[in-house]
């Protein structure tokens, strides 16, 4: 690509991984711009109580799922105070602190929505692309060139309803978690929760603390993992290590598998709380939750199967044949991933496949100046991969790395769709679920951030111990590569520090 000067970027979303992709540009001097469309930063993570179309966010209570060491941008521990799982609220305030340690605020324009995204009349010699803009305070609209765009805007907007039987005729509430705020309104309510995701559960769980009656409609069940492993230890710190993934890659009996439903187990009985799916533990999306054996094992949560269908005033459950009376329906029952701002000359999306190479970049494209960023769905954390997937978009167009030929690209995408179709639960979700560390592994080792464990073995044991047996954090990939921290190995020994920091509350002799 021919350009002088810097090379201008745009970054469309100021999200989390709209942050950390502002951050990459930055670090590697580019001109960057970012347009968010609404008119506060954090994305999905900033509760507001409006239900805005086009624009998600979490339930008043929302308390992420993974803890704040193991979904830590690589170069920024957050503050040892905060709680190991944030509320949202504390979220906000990370990515808040995040952005003012490295001056990321003066590049966003808020209030301002892409509405298109072509590709420059050059485009076939310089890489170009032209984005189209409403500022939605002034309902004005302009175009402006740029190198490269970094589409972050998620993939948490357009909510999928599905086709059930009798629905149209049913008279009570229905709405999508996309929606759900909090629990007022189901007060004395019997309300049925259509998923067993971690919104579903969350919904489900919530409700359930005013309602009359709460039912949980799950088509497959799932293994319910709880934020605390052994001792009270983050589930993620105790079990998201190396060595554990080394096993597990090679663990051709499914010993690993087993060990870890047995764990779940010993919790409940997942069978007999009407949970266990015939999938293995692997073998999906896990879904986190403490609360929901309580309210299953109290009853103010019923486990039901799949909806058969509905009527004027309840629904019929599968293997049943009365009506179960209700007065709201919530759907938990996911997302469909679009982006309206582009052509499907672009980007085709099918049933969620959306044929990106390793969900980043378009492999038919013939430069790597369009990427999405966190276009995922992981087993473990999204920011760590939403930085990693911008770093390796600035080396690509600073020209320090390379994408492979069209027809590679085209194979690895094939490739991946018939891995993940067979490797996972058929569901729209799981079109773009990814292994943490394995996905973290591949996307560093494009542009040399993948730490060497060999090598360190020899030059640095007690790291090298501590990166194989202890908690892989993201810190681990600032060790080398472009733009590393100096901070990176001290953060990777002092993880547990930050981890216990928040229980010191309680002084007692």
């Amino acid at each position: 690509m021919e350009t002088k000067g810097n090379k201008r970027i745009c970054v469309i979303g100021a999200g989390s991984s709209g942050l950390t992709a502002i951050k990459a540009c930055k670090e590697d001097n580019f001109d960057v711009v970012c347009y968010e469309k609404s008119d506060t930063f954090g994305g999905i993570w900033w509760y507001h109580s409006e239900d805005i179309s086009g624009r998600p966010s979490v339930m008043r209570s929302t308390v992420i799922n993974t803890s704040k060491e193991m979904c830590a941008f690589s170069d920024f521990p957050p503050p040892s105070k905060f709680a190991n799982f944030m509320h949202n609220t504390s979220m906000i305030e990370y990515f808040r602190l995040y952005a003012e340690k490295f001056d990321l605020f003066q590049h966003v324009l808020y209030n301002h929505e892409v509405t298109e995204v072509n590709m420059a009349d050059d485009y076939e010699s310089t890489g170009r692309w032209t984005v189209t803009v409403k500022n939605t305070s002034k309902n004005e609209s302009f175009t402006e060139t740029f190198d490269g765009v970094l589409v972050c805007s998620g993939h948490h907007i357009y909510p999928n309803i599905p086709n059930f039987k009798g629905l149209d005729d049913f008279k009570g509430t229905t709405m999508h978690t996309h929606s759900l705020k909090s629990s007022d309104g189901f007060e004395g309510k019997r309300v049925l929760v259509i998923g067993i995701g971690n919104s579903a559960v969350d919904a489900a769980v919530e409700i359930s603390k005013v309602s009359k009656q709460v039912y949980l409609s799950t088509r497959k069940g799932s293994w319910i993992f709880s934020r605390l492993a052994p001792h009270g230890a983050p589930y993620d710190v105790a079990f998201q290590k190396r060595f554990f993934e080394a096993l597990r890659s090679i663990d051709y009996f499914d010993f690993s598998e087993k060990i870890m439903e047995y764990f779940l187990n010993f919790k409940f009985d997942h069978e007999k709380y009407g949970l266990k799916p015939k999938h293995g533990v692997f073998d999906a999306h896990v879904t986190v939750n403490d609360a929901l054996p309580n309210c299953v094992v109290s009853g103010t949560v019923i486990v039901k199967q799949n909806v058969k269908n509905f009527t004027k005033g309840g629904v019929i459950f599968e293997e049943e044949d009365e009506v179960t009376n209700i007065d709201a329906v919530v759907m938990a029952t996911g997302y469909e991933i679009k982006f309206p701002f582009l052509s499907e000359k672009i980007l085709k999306v099918s049933e969620n496949n959306i044929g990106l190479y390793k969900f980043v970049f378009p492999p038919h494209l013939k430069y790597p100046s369009l990427a999405f960023i966190a276009l995922v769905q992981p087993l473990g954390a999204m920011f760590p991969i939403a930085e990693a997937q911008s770093r390796w978009f600035t080396q690509l167009m600073k020209e320090n790395v390379q994408l492979p030929s069209t027809p590679e690209m085209e194979k690895e995408v094939e490739e991946r769709r018939k891995a993940n179709a067979a490797m996972f639960v058929d569901s729209l979700r799981h079109t773009v679920e990814v292994f943490w560390i394995p996905y973290m592994d591949e996307i560093c080792s494009e542009f040399g951030a993948k730490p060497n464990l060999w090598k360190l073995a020899f030059t640095d044991p007690v790291l090298f111990l501590s990166c194989l047996f202890g908690p892989c954090t993201a810190y681990q990939f600032r060790l080398q590569g472009p733009h590393t921290w100096d901070g990176a190995r001290e953060s990777i020994f002092s993880v547990w520090d930050r981890v216990d920091e928040p229980f010191k509350t309680c002084k007692r002799d």
